[in-house]
């Protein structure tokens, strides 16, 4: 309060260091950052990163949407590449690889400057921390491919489906499966996935020859995958080697199986409003519910007053280790069912 009556704009990007750290705590996603950087500045907001195919747009109002079109140089901008130090810019602010823009002209003012800055740090965060960038050369050749991740071919004809792709022998490869029913193989330490693209799982690294268990993951781990929607909260891309024993809920809920009372709980708890997926999913899967609140953009007070009427709803507190972890199946296993016809 002292340093806001001395200096309104001190005060308050001291408020935006604060917020950004928060988020960089939580494990909050590049949409969670920019979501923040558009809301924080009233004006829209997007990071693109051509290497990894990433282009993600912001409204000031917190909702995601398309990017209409390729960013305009005189915007603000600020490099979030792993390898570059972040500068505020009125021009491109590119050097190559990740940039954070707020779609308005310069000159910025210091609670803009320090949103870019501090935006962009918790982006390059996030950004380090990935497997690496998009294939150059992804292998989308479907006939070849589905032949090597057909468990049945021969191994002739895995050896001319192998030359097509121009994959050599020896090569560490994963099999991805999208939402639609595509298959791609992608090199085993360069599997990036495009995050405007479909719903992804990946598979394990394997050799060619092993290219049909790499599918067979792949497929059971696209089924745990989300739209990231109001509706469907989750992440888009889901790595088999990472799901664990959710794995083997994967491969055995099938369409006999029958529902649980948890499942209609929370189906009956997701009628109440658009809030209760998203708070819910937030809840089970952050470290802290401040994390929670943070990823939300929610006072922790209104956080509070979400859980406790959810609970009411679900019939089970959600605030202990317990709970959340029944909260979490409870949500894995509606995002089986919602995408079993779809991912087979």
């Amino acid at each position: 309060m002292r340093l806001a009556a001395v200096d309104p704009d001190a005060s308050a990007a001291v408020r935006v260091i604060g917020y950004f750290d928060q988020l960089t705590e939580a494990g909050a996603g590049l949409e969670a950052i920019v979501r923040g950087a558009a809301v924080l500045t009233g004006c829209p907001a997007r990071l693109t990163d051509g290497g990894r195919r990433i282009s993600l747009r912001v409204a000031p109002d917190g909702s995601p949407g398309a990017p209409a079109g390729p960013p305009d140089g005189s915007w603000l901008s600020a490099s979030a590449s792993a390898s570059a130090s972040t500068s505020t810019s009125t021009s491109t602010g590119a050097d190559g690889g990740a940039v954070l823009w707020l779609e308005r002209p310069g000159p910025a003012g210091p609670v803009e400057a320090m949103v870019l800055e501090r935006a962009a740090a918790a982006a390059r965060t996030v950004l380090a921390k990935t497997r690496g960038r998009a294939p150059t050369r992804p292998v989308d050749d479907q006939a070849a491919v589905e032949v090597l991740i057909d468990p049945g071919a021969s191994p002739e004809a895995r050896r001319h489906a192998a030359g097509a792709l121009g994959l050599a022998a020896g090569t560490r490869v994963r099999a991805v499966a999208l939402a639609g029913g595509q298959a791609r193989i992608v090199p085993a330490a360069d599997a990036g996935v495009d995050a405007g693209g479909p719903r992804a799982g990946i598979g394990t690294a394997v050799g060619l020859e092993g290219l049909p268990a790499s599918w067979a993951g792949a497929r059971t781990a696209l089924r745990l995958t989300a739209d990231g929607s109001d509706d469907d909260p989750g992440p888009r891309s889901v790595w088999y080697d990472e799901l664990g024993g959710l794995a083997l809920l994967a491969e055995n809920v099938g369409s006999a199986t029958a529902l649980i009372p948890d499942e209609l709980a929370l189906e009956h708890a997701a009628l109440a409003g658009p809030w209760v997926l998203p708070t819910l999913h937030a809840v089970a899967t952050t470290a802290s519910l401040r994390a929670a609140a943070a990823t939300l953009l929610v006072h922790h007070s209104t956080l509070q007053e979400r859980i406790a009427h959810a609970e009411r709803l679900l019939g089970w507190p959600i605030r202990e280790p317990d709970g959340r972890h029944r909260l979490y199946l409870a949500l894995a296993l509606r995002r089986l069912r919602r995408h079993l016809r779809a991912d087979g």
